[in-house]
């Protein structure tokens, strides 16, 4: 603020300036604070013995967790916390019982990485943080209810997320009910015999190990060996979700890796089906459930076996099973299970030599290429453009309709992560297939009649063919012909033969993929489970809970050379012996014995995936949360048939990640009885981003953007012309503005203005310091409405107003009230100062009940000075449980409106007319009109088109 104008707004004593906003804001968040003006109340308490307070609609309102970053807090970071504290004190004044508070998402790498660098200990530098954040959030004067906070990292938060994975562990998907069922319910099946074990033998007659093994094919937590992305440069495995497009961490920008390590892992895929089917019922953003849909990725097919002598036989998922007469090779992922057990220990004779890459064995072939396909990300292994790579494995299978040998490679653009990881390959009418079967040589059949005059000799064509609405050809055996068949017709009729004769079925696939759940961190919740000598894994008593995490001397897993794909991960609580190695009884009856800790870590996406349900209970320690607190805040009612939060709002950037995972999480917990929300968040709502300019100098290196001058069009720093682009806000792009910037130099009321004001909340904006000042008039033009600036006194008058001014208050109140609900905050701000101009224009003193409703109206948006106000103008209880003004319909309709008389299209005659008015009035007027007549001149009129009250177009003959 300048000096001139700093002078000027002292000048009054009684102005408001940015001195009195603070002081104003701190005292109203001391007396919030004071009296817990935003407690919500439980049902099981507070409501029991308050029948009004009972009979008021709930409305359970969250943000996105936000993680406690040491930067703290730039301007853009507020963003959705002040949309949803403005539209949750909204909903305060319109009668609901709110819900809303704010945790700390506080495990994760940073804070570990930050403890390498530094040697400080997670949790110091974690909480220090969060206290920061505190403090920057307090005074935005969000109201949240701060009984409910806690944060991830607290061990009687985390107590019940080791809780929850041992719910997870302890049970099993049972596809016939469609719901998860206690292991202990599957074990009594393989006891009693309703269900046999795989080899036929009683379930006595199999070791522990045995059992353990056969449990873990079921667990909807199990450990496995499995290819996962391996990131030696930070020590530990990552999901799929945390690997970027190009092959590297999302975390550190590490080179990922496939390796096949013994992880924790969540089946997640059991609940393919019902994560896609429930999606419908949410109101969510459609482009959030596409991408869930795709990330799903439901095919519907067929799963087809492919003999190999000597070693059983292939999988493969189709989707054009229509097509099998046309499989003439097949390609595995490189980490498939089946490639050691079909290579041969010499290439068969006559194998050509381009398939073999010039080694002398299928194994050395199979070693190298295997190396070379593990360096390389999953989208760099699909990508359409790149030329086909592979290896021969040694080994033919068999094509089970036609009956001919068809040699089996191994080849990077076939995944795990989709179908079985194997194909058959059909060059004819695949690009990719077709692609490969070029460079290597390999034969092609035309199964599918082009529509086209390419012919039927795939030898000639320059790609391959594919069609749905083409005709089968050259498919057929002595017991089945899907010639001159359509599509749809042949692969129902293909799939019942394969299943007649045992080689396959019509099967459903999803591209989803089961949770990678470990990591090879420290600053992370311990998993509650122990192994016994015999590496069988037992999870730990509720009793034991929570399992602490232990002190060590060195935070970071161990770190590897980026491009050493064979390394192998290293925990931090490795390291710590005494935790590791344990004498515990588990109450299970077999007494005190040895066990060993797992010593890996949840990943930070565990904490996130139940907190809801915490806010609910916080402070229960007997239960994850009172079942009739739940069912009162997040259960299903009529709208919401799967329950959940009522509005969630946070980043399209969690679509897939934490999204899907909550949701996986709350139907586990819905299955088991332990809620009775079947999805965690009912309503998802996306706000966009705060944009900044980053300005480079001519290295391409960021320059503060507060020292850059503008000159003639141009930008300078420090004399040098500098280049500038709108991106992202931050400390590293040197162009952050923090929120106690702009609240020094104008107050928190003015901020939050500023913010809700940029333009619609789910599009992104850039900041403008410049443009904060609007607001901030328009806080000083509003005080100056209702207090003297010179003498500090209320100047309102209880007299009654004029009627322009009742119908410009109670538009303005029909029309903020529907932008509240609705969340635009734009345009609701839009209304209150446009409201306010008019009271300012109109002169003279406020009448008190325009006064008062003025000051409800803008209270969700600046609840600082809206609170000073209300006391002012003689309201000893405070303005944020008081009811939200409600409009006059009287008021509300115009007494005219302005109707457009056009002739040919063009406009004529305007006619200031009543809003009721019937088409045969209006017509009548219209054609009455002395413009009009004089426009059409006499000439005849053939149609008259009337939308009353707004519009007649006459059509001359």
């Amino acid at each position: 603020m300048s000096e001139t104008n700093s002078a000027a707004e002292t000048a009054a004593p009684h102005r408001y300036t940015a001195a009195m906003a603070a002081d104003i804001e701190a005292r109203w968040q001391d007396f919030w604070d004071a009296e817990g003006t935003y407690e919500a109340p439980n049902p099981t308490g507070d409501l029991a013995g308050d029948p009004e307070l009972a009979a008021k609609p709930k409305k359970f309102i969250m943000d996105m967790f936000p993680y406690p970053s040491g930067a703290g807090l730039h301007v853009g970071h507020p963003l959705g916390y002040i949309a949803t504290d403005v539209y949750a004190r909204h909903q305060r004044m319109t009668g609901h019982n709110v819900l809303h508070t704010l945790g700390f998402d506080a495990f994760g790498l940073p804070a570990e990485q930050y403890a390498v660098q530094t040697g400080t200990h997670p949790r110091v530098s974690t909480e220090a943080n969060m206290e920061n954040m505190k403090v920057q959030l307090r005074r935005l004067g969000l109201g949240h209810d701060k009984r409910r906070s806690f944060a991830t990292i607290d061990s009687d938060y985390y107590k019940w997320t080791q809780w929850i994975f041992l719910q997870i562990f302890n049970s099993w998907y049972d596809t016939e009910a469609d719901k998860a069922r206690p292991i202990a319910e599957l074990v009594e099946q393989f006891e009693n015999g309703t269900r046999a074990t795989p080899d036929g033998r009683e379930w006595s007659a199999l070791s522990a190990a045995e059992r353990a093994d056969l449990l873990g094919e079921y667990r909807l937590a199990y450990a496995s060996d499995a290819p996962v992305n391996w990131a030696p440069g930070l020590g530990t495995v990552l999901a799929n979700e945390e690997v970027t497009a190009d092959g590297r961490s999302e975390r550190g920008n590490f080179p990922v890796f496939k390796a096949k390590l013994r992880q924790w892992n969540m089946r997640i895929t059991a609940y393919a089906d019902r994560l896609l089917n429930d999606l419908d019922g949410l109101d969510w953003p459609d482009a959030i459930k596409l991408q869930q849909r795709n990330w799903i990725g439901r095919s519907e097919g067929a799963r087809v076996e492919f003999p190999v002598d000597g070693a059983g036989g292939i999988t493969v998922f189709t989707t054009r099973q229509d097509t099998l007469f046309g499989a003439t090779y097949m390609v595995l992922a490189p980490e498939h299970d089946m490639v050691e057990r079909i290579i041969p220990a010499a290439w068969p004779e006559g194998t050509h030599p381009v398939w073999t890459g010039g080694h002398a064995t299928p194994a050395e072939a199979v070693t190298a290429y295997r190396k070379q396909a593990a360096a390389k990300s999953d989208v760099e292994r699909q990508a359409e453009a790149k030329d086909k790579t592979g290896v021969f494995t040694g080994a033919y299978a068999t094509n089970p309709v036609s009956g001919e040998k068809v040699p089996v490679f191994i080849a990077d653009y076939v995944l795990m992560g989709y179908g079985t990881g194997a194909i058959m390959a059909v060059p004819a009418h695949d690009a990719r297939d077709f692609a490969f079967a070029r460079a290597f040589e390999l034969p092609m059949r035309c199964v599918v009649q082009p529509s086209d005059d390419r012919g039927t000799d795939p030898a000639t064509w320059d790609d391959a063919f594919s069609s749905y609405d083409a005709k089968l050809v050259n498919s057929a055996n002595d017991e089945i012909s899907l010639d001159g068949l359509g599509v749809v017709e042949a692969k129902a009729r293909i799939t019942e033969w394969l299943r007649e004769h045992g080689v396959g079925e019509g099967t459903v696939n999803f591209r989803l993929r089961d949770w990678l759940f470990s990591r090879q961190r420290y600053w992370g919740e311990p998993f509650p489970i122990v192994y016994d000598e015999d590496g069988i894994a037992h999870p730990l008593p509720e009793s034991m809970l929570p399992l602490e995490l232990p002190e060590v001397e060195d935070y970071s897993p161990r770190t590897f050379d980026p491009e050493d794909a064979s390394a192998q991960p290293e925990t931090p609580l490795s390291r710590n012996a005494d935790w590791v190695n344990v004498t515990l009884d588990l109450g299970d009856g077999s007494g005190p014995k040895k066990y060993r800790r797992e010593t890996n870590t949840m990943p930070n996406w565990a904490g996130s995936c139940w907190y809801e349900l915490r806010y609910l209970d916080p402070n229960n320690d007997r239960q994850l949360v009172d079942p009739e607190i739940e069912q009162y805040w997040m259960g299903p009612r009529e709208g919401q048939p799967t329950g959940g939060v009522d509005l969630y709002v946070g980043g399209a950037e969690h679509a897939v990640l934490h999204l899907l995972y909550a949701r996986f999480w709350s139907k586990v917990l819905y299955d088991l009885g332990h809620i009775s929300s079947a999805e965690p968040f009912h309503k998802l709502y996306n706000q966009g981003m705060i944009q900044a300019f980053v300005y480079r100098d001519s290295r391409g290196i960021a320059v503060p953007a507060a020292e850059v001058e503008e000159r003639d069009g141009a930008f300078y720093y420090q004399g040098e012309k500098v280049s500038r682009v709108l991106g992202k806000m931050g400390k590293s792009l040197k162009n952050a503005v923090t929120p106690d910037e702009i609240c020094a130099e104008y107050g928190a009321d003015t901020l939050r203005l500023y913010e809700m004001a940029m333009g619609p909340l789910d599009v992104s904006r850039p900041w403008d310091t410049r443009a904060v000042v609007g607001q901030y008039r328009l806080l000083q033009r509003l005080w100056r409405n209702v207090v003297d600036e010179e003498t500090g006194e209320v100047t309102v008058v209880d007299t009654e107003p004029g009627e322009d001014t009742l119908r410009a208050l109670h538009k303005a109140i029909d029309g903020v009230g529907q932008d509240m609900a609705a969340m635009r905050f734009n345009t609701a701000i839009a209304k209150v100062t446009e409201l306010n101009n008019h009271l300012t224009k109109a002169g003279g003193p406020l009448s008190r009940s325009v006064a008062e409703r003025l000051v409800l109206l803008i209270a969700p948006l600046a609840p600082h000075i809206a609170e000073e106000l209300w006391r002012r103008l003689g309201h000893t209880d405070s303005v944020v449980h008081q009811d939200f003004p409600v409009a006059d319909p009287a008021y509300v309709v115009d007494e005219t409106v302005t109707c457009v008389v056009q002739i040919k299209g063009k406009v004529r005659a305007r006619l200031e007319i009543s809003p009721s008015i019937t088409d045969e009035e209006l017509e009548a007027l219209a054609l009455a009109d002395e413009a009009v007549v004089a426009a059409l001149g006499g000439a005849g009129i053939r149609k008259v088109i009337v939308r009353a009250p707004k519009l007649v177009n006459i059509v001359p003959a």
